[in-house]
């Protein structure tokens, strides 16, 4: 079987846009410069997300170095697979692995960098989104071992987007000059994520669930009737999984409740329902 760890899926909201954005960008590219060059320059940013998030402690200006790292690693992150593929130059195996390696690592550099604007109290929750936005890429990874198909959109929604709603945060803070929403909405954005990834590996696992069973019941044949009443009894018992999940779900929330104090009668409420 062919390798697609080079072809995506699923298309964002933006592609269109972004497809446009990298006809331009790539003209600007020198002929010295190879994709993995592109590549490895993502660990420039990385590093400096964290000096800004840790400058901008005592001067919120400093977002603006944060922002602008999130952008120039965009535009590195476009142009890296894009060169490789109109030079015919690209390392495919290797981008795949050491591009997407370094996507953690630029996710851990920006929850390190934005856990110096919060309290200490607080900073337990960038370990929480941490665990959580490495599920969605675990479940990725998972996904392409299962079909050799790449996605790493979810509900239309994908790194650029991410990058976006980012460099707004950022803005956010620096006008406002104050850290204390970004403290208060944290909870919401971790229950809203952890919504997100829950619904999400229960569609995918039901995609290949299908997928599974029509080829089973290809093969088998006479036994057809057979699958069928496995296949509802195991609909079944995905019900109930996934009943299981969202009591988690709820309970979680109750939990981070503890976290949220702008409307402290309602989430005292809560808490009492789930002691």
């Amino acid at each position: 079987m062919a390798f697609d760890g080079d072809k995506k899926k699923d298309r964002s909201i933006l592609a269109p846009a972004e497809d446009k954005l990298k006809d331009i960008l790539i003209k600007f590219v020198p002929d010295f410069i190879e994709t993995y060059h592109l590549t490895i320059v993502s660990l420039i940013w990385s590093f400096l997300i964290i000096v800004f998030g840790f400058l901008s402690r005592y001067n919120r200006l400093w977002l603006w170095g944060t922002s602008l790292m999130i952008l120039l690693q965009y535009i590195t992150d476009v142009l890296d697979g894009e060169i490789g593929r109109r030079r015919k130059t690209g390392l495919i195996r290797w981008g795949f692995y050491m591009d997407h390696f370094l996507d953690y690592i630029f996710i851990c550099s920006l929850l390190i960098g934005y856990s110096f604007l919060v309290p200490n109290h607080s900073k337990v929750l960038f370990f929480f989104l941490l665990a959580l936005f490495s599920g969605f890429m675990v479940s990725s990874y998972l996904y392409f071992a299962s079909t050799n198909s790449f996605k790493i959109t979810f509900f239309k929604l994908g790194p650029t987007e991410f990058r976006i709603f980012l460099i707004i945060v950022n803005i956010f803070l620096i006008y406002f000059n104050t850290t204390y929403i970004l403290e208060k909405i944290l909870p919401f954005f971790l229950i809203i994520t952890t919504v997100g990834l829950f619904v999400y590996v229960y569609k995918t696992q039901e995609e290949l669930w299908k997928t599974d069973m029509e080829i089973l019941e290809k093969k088998a044949g006479r036994f057809a009737s057979k699958v069928r009443r496995k296949r509802e009894e195991n609909a079944h018992n995905l019900r109930l999984v996934r009943n299981y999940i969202f009591s988690f779900i709820l309970i979680l929330a109750a939990f981070l409740s503890l976290y949220i104090r702008p409307f402290p009668k309602f989430y005292r409420g809560i808490s009492f329902v789930f002691a």
